[in-house]
Order: C-alpha cells, then sequence, then structure tokens
C-alpha cells in the first residue's frame, strides 16, 4: 500500500494566531495536542484526511518558503476569497497571471498562501 500524507506541519511561533487563522479559512475548529500544538482538519467531512499541526517554534522563519499550500474559492469570485482572507489577517504578497490566475499571500507568521480561484464548470 502506498503511503499518504497525513499531517503538514507548520512551524511558528505563535501557533494559537496561525491555527485561528487557518480556522477561519476553512471553517475547521481548532484542536489540541498536549504542549501547545494546536492542529485542523484540512479538509471538510474527510475524518482520514490530511491535518494542519501547528507546531512551537522559537526561531523566526528564515528564507522563502518551499511549500505552499494552495486554496481554492468555495463560493464568488478569486477577489471575494482573497479579500476574505485579508480580513482575517492573510496580506498581499503577489498576483499571478497565466492559464490559471491566482493570488499569493502570507498568513499571519508569512507563510505562503497560493489562492485560486473557483474550479471551472466542466
Amino acid at each position: 500500500m502506498p503511503a499518504r500524507i497525513r499531517e503538514v506541519i507548520v512551524d511558528c511561533r505563535a501557533p494559537d494566531d496561525v491555527a485561528a487563522f487557518w480556522a477561519g479559512a476553512l471553517g475547521r475548529a481548532i484542536q489540541e495536542y498536549p504542549g501547545g500544538v494546536r492542529f485542523l482538519a484540512a479538509s471538510e467531512g474527510d475524518d482520514d484526511g490530511p491535518l494542519l499541526v501547528f507546531v512551537p517554534e522559537r526561531e523566526p522563519r528564515s528564507g522563502r518558503n518551499r511549500l505552499r499550500l494552495a486554496v481554492a474559492a468555495g463560493e464568488g469570485t478569486l477577489q471575494d476569497e482573497v479579500d476574505r482572507l485579508m480580513a482575517l489577517g492573510a496580506r498581499a504578497v503577489d498576483s499571478g497571471g497565466g492559464a490559471v490566475p491566482f493570488v499569493l499571500l502570507a498568513d499571519p507568521e508569512g507563510n505562503d498562501i497560493c489562492v485560486l480561484g473557483p474550479a471551472p464548470a466542466t
């Protein structure tokens, strides 16, 4: 049987703040492991799906993210989702173009978020 992704670990100086941002962004409840570790389900209705786990880290992030999460607008336009995430505490980083439009934001600790528009109708 092949491996599967169980958790995406996010090292952060303020796990409560970063978990609260992602809980609001994804509409999920925050849960707690011992030691100040917070986590939440990354996908709705998938009890076996990956978790986002926010682990306390003393050192600030250095350098560029080599991994980023991509989220898709649930309803409305790409700009509606960008505005919603910014109201939760994200900040603008860049906007992309090309075949798949996106906007690059950062969460409260500067972790990259690629925001995609709603999936095209098939």
